[in-house]
Formats: C-alpha cells, structure tokens, sequence
C-alpha cells in the first residue's frame, strides 16, 4: 500500500474496517462485481447495505487496485 491510503485506513473506525473488509472480499471471490466504467477498465461496485462503494481495477493477473468510500 501506499503513504496515503494507509493514513486514510488508520482513520477508519472498527466498524468502517469491518465493512469494507466484507466488500473486498466479495470482490476477490468474484472481480465481475459491479459495472464496467465505460471506456475504462475500472469496474464500479456499490453495496447498498453496507453503505461501501469501490472503484477497482483488475489486472491481466489478477491483481485488484482499490479505491474505496465507506458512507457515515
């Protein structure tokens, strides 16, 4: 990981943690989640219980790049 995104997840409540943990895992198990961003290779996955959205990439070996918001 990256300077950023590490302070960024040190400011994460338990809570937000646990949540977002759930949606990557789902992802991981299955990176066909969510819609394609058309003319990209991003994929767009919102978990509407969990009030989690992801922006992700998957590479040719499968390899998952995040970028994630987590709803109050």
């Amino acid at each position: 990981m990256v300077e950023p995104a590490l302070t960024q997840l040190a400011k994460l409540t338990a809570n937000e943690t646990h949540r977002l943990d759930r949606v990557i895992v789902a992802i991981s198990v299955n990176p066909e989640l969510g819609t394609e961003v058309p003319g990209t290779l991003l994929r767009d996955y919102a978990d509407e219980i969990d009030g989690v959205r992801v922006i992700y990439c998957v590479t040719a070996l499968r390899t998952i790049t995040i970028v994630a918001y987590v709803e109050a």
